[in-house]
């Protein structure tokens, strides 16, 4: 994979250059690089940012930040079982609870809710800081709502992160995921009031929540570019006049007239009688196809 001219792996976060400082000089600088191609894909290009983590996986697969770095960029792509054993291999390597949330989303994604559920209530829950608690509060609410208990989910996300009038970082995420779970349930207005509540959180742009509020509210956005096509589909094109034939000159019309009587005087005389083209070979003694047995 081409890495651009820019990147030179000193991008990185710090703690992941000491993990590399373990390789050789050379080995680090290019896991580094790739590294950073994955950092700076995962949203926008995820297939490509997946593309990168293999290759730096297949440079260094007992780098911990490594195996973090792949797990995050197959969750993107929803390669959720590759994800999860990467992330399985990671925490085993530093024996670090800090994916516990994610670990239990992938098992959400790969059909299994009631795994994820299981997780929640698991010890290493307690060693997460509070944005991971969060964290993982959504994700048992959402395999609530995977195993048809969406009442379940409304309670689940009811916290004292989301009744605090502090703006975390999990802020507007978490009021998204309340709005979402009320709506839901049925209760409308009550959703409308949170993703509100979500949209003044959102700074960075990470929920679509004005879009949701504007579709329950009933307005419809409409793209200028589909408005340009559609007036351009619209608009009367101009009448292509028939052009006019050329006028033949005075040597044609008196060739056409020669051929049109001869063709008439032609069409007088009756016409031979046709004959098979077999028949007709064999009277004039010209040679028809071989026939079969020739050769011997």
């Amino acid at each position: 994979m081409p890495i651009p001219e820019d990147v030179t792996g000193e991008e990185i976060d710090k703690g992941v250059r000491q993990e590399l400082m373990s390789l050789p000089k050379t080995l680090a600088e290019d896991v580094a690089k790739n590294l950073v191609m994955v950092a700076k894909l995962l949203d926008d290009d995820p297939e490509r940012a997946y593309q990168y983590s293999r290759v730096a996986l297949r440079l260094a697969s007992r780098v911990a930040a490594v195996r973090e770095a792949a797990g995050f960029a197959s969750y993107g792509v929803g390669k959720y079982a590759e994800a999860l054993a990467e992330f399985r291999a990671a925490r085993r390597m530093t024996g670090n609870s800090d994916l516990w949330p994610v670990m239990a989303d992938c098992e959400r994604g790969m059909g299994r809710p009631e795994r994820a559920l299981a997780m929640a209530g698991e010890p290493e829950v307690q060693k997460l800081d509070r944005a991971g608690q969060v964290e993982m509060r959504m994700v048992a609410a959402g395999a609530r709502r995977d195993m048809g208990q969406a009442d379940a989910a409304v309670v689940t996300l009811q916290s004292p992160e989301l009744a605090s009038h502090a703006i975390q970082p999990w802020t507007a995420r978490l009021r998204y995921a309340y709005a979402d779970a009320l709506l839901a349930v049925g209760r409308e207005e009550e959703a409308r009031e949170w993703f509100a509540k979500a949209l003044e959180a959102d700074q960075g742009g990470t929920t679509d929540a004005s879009d949701r509020l504007a579709e329950l509210d009933g307005v419809e956005f409409v793209d200028a570019l589909d408005l340009e096509q559609e007036a351009d589909d619209e608009a009367p094109r101009p009448v292509e006049e028939p052009t006019a034939a050329e006028p033949m000159d005075a040597a044609e019309a008196a060739e056409d007239a020669v051929e049109e009587k001869a063709g008439d005087e032609g069409a007088e005389e009756p016409a031979e009688e046709a004959r098979p083209v077999a028949e007709a070979t064999s009277e004039d003694g010209q040679a028809g196809p071989e026939k079969a047995g020739d050769d011997s």
